[in-house]
């Protein structure tokens, strides 16, 4: 089997903060009546894998032909499982809440759980949205305990305004939430644990509070990390950590671009469109709000429709 880029099937997942945004700017095909928060472009999680959505391979899903071809797609023979990536584009219309994903320590010492570290992209902002990372200062586990009773956890928060084009690093154990009126790319590590601390008060539609972790969370945040402890960028390499590395590209309509073999890339296309060709393997156009795995193997050309700004993902 010749490898080609492979297109992923988005996983729809409703939230109380989502919303319709990621049709009218993606032009996804989202369940009617739904409030959509989060878009999962790429996962391989326990009940929640991609499916390929062209070629060959179409209907089966990522993780199994990466395990078939792990050469091929990964570059390597023993690539690890579960796929080391989850992306998703992020559709808040109100704030989430403040929580916290542990780190790998952590995990050990409560014997659940999985790590998750993260960036966050901004791809389109309402004015005046902001963000919240870190603390304003550092605290102690028992102020930020009488700040939870009180219902005051945001006071303690670094308030952080953000505008299209930025990229925020998260590393495990920050306390964070994303604010109302933002369009988000979030690439991640392969874990859905999270531990809510604060939910702003809020109840859902039978007008019930969501379930909070005050338990897990207190074991999890560093209450040490602040806002300017933690990177901003905006072009070229926008994150490279020990999991992963994220490159910002933009490219003018009628350009070309060599993808050369060797190592697996992943590509979620924020704007404009165009097709990958090669000699060995059928073309596969692309879009805004598409995600691609490129196999390592692969070996073509990309020609670029219209201007075009994407996130390259590699490990």
């Amino acid at each position: 089997m010749t490898p080609y880029p492979l297109k992923c099937v988005p996983i729809f997942k409703e939230r109380i903060w989502g919303g319709r945004t990621l049709e009218a700017v993606f032009g996804k095909t989202l369940p009617p009546g739904e409030k959509i928060g989060e878009s999962w472009e790429l996962a391989d999680l326990p009940h929640d894998k991609t499916t390929i959505a062209n070629g060959a391979w179409a209907g089966r899903t990522l993780a199994s032909v990466v395990e078939r071809y792990p050469q091929e797609i990964a570059g390597v023979r023993d690539f690890s499982k579960p796929f080391p990536l989850l992306v998703k584009l992020l559709d808040a219309r109100d704030v989430l809440s403040v929580q916290v994903h542990p780190d790998a320590q952590t995990c050990r010492r409560m014997g659940r759980g999985e790590p998750k570290t993260e960036c966050w992209y901004i791809i389109d902002a309402e004015p005046g949205a902001v963000i919240y990372k870190g603390f304003k200062e550092p605290i102690t586990r028992e102020r930020f305990a009488q700040a939870v009773k009180n219902g005051t956890v945001a006071e303690l928060l670094a308030k952080v305004p953000v505008e299209p084009g930025q990229c925020h690093f998260l590393p495990a154990g920050t306390a964070h939430a994303i604010g109302g009126g933002l369009l988000v790319a979030e690439i991640q590590t392969p874990s859905d644990t999270t531990y809510r601390v604060y939910d702003w008060n809020r109840v859902d539609d039978a007008g019930k509070p969501r379930q909070l972790h005050i338990e897990e969370a207190f074991e999890s945040i560093h209450f040490d990390v602040t806002a300017d402890r933690l990177a901003v960028t905006t072009i070229g390499r926008l994150v490279d950590c020990e999991h992963f590395k994220v490159d910002k590209g933009h490219r003018i309509r009628g350009t070309e671009l060599l993808l050369a073999r060797g190592h697996m890339r992943t590509i979620l296309v924020l704007s404009g469109s165009g097709t990958m060709e090669s000699a060995q393997a059928d073309s596969v156009d692309f879009m805004a709000g598409d995600c691609l795995v490129v196999p390592a193997a692969y070996d073509g050309a990309v020609t670029f429709h219209t201007d075009t700004e994407y996130l390259k993902v590699t490990l």
